[in-house]
């Protein structure tokens, strides 16, 4: 099967102080580009995509009550690689699932990020590893 992958999106790292961590990341040459917030469990989190060339880093913080580790995320370790995905995410995602991939949602989720929004489901690998496929609408 050959998937339209375009490039990778960005690399998502869970953290515990979003000001600290976007501090650091300013200091490394990266701008904020994106700051959104998200529901999780009912609680909100933030997040902030941040920008060098055509790098871009995804730093968020968990709600509270989730900050210490969630299914075996650890703040400060990379999480998940992104790839901007080409083709239709929803088409997609009823491809690898059929396929018979192992996916982590029931179907792609919105996120209210970027000006109109993102779709995108993880693709979980034969060691854990989690593959976002991502599609900004």
């Amino acid at each position: 099967m050959k998937l339209k992958i375009k490039n990778i999106q960005h690399i998502g790292i869970p953290i515990t102080n979003l000001d600290q961590s976007e501090k650091f990341y300013e200091s490394l040459g990266f701008t904020t580009v994106m700051t959104s917030t998200f529901i999780h469990n009912g609680e909100q989190g933030q997040v902030k995509m941040m920008k060098s060339g055509k790098i871009i880093m995804e730093l968020y913080q968990m709600p509270e009550v989730e900050l210490k580790e969630i299914r075996g995320r650890k703040n400060g370790h990379i999480d998940h690689i992104a790839f901007d995905v080409a083709e239709d995410i929803d088409k997609l995602f009823k491809k690898l699932k059929n396929t018979g991939f192992s996916i982590d949602e029931n179907e792609p989720v919105f996120l209210p990020f970027w000006a109109n929004g993102c779709k995108y489901f993880n693709l979980i690998g034969p060691d854990g590893e989690r593959l976002e496929f991502c599609k900004i609408l």
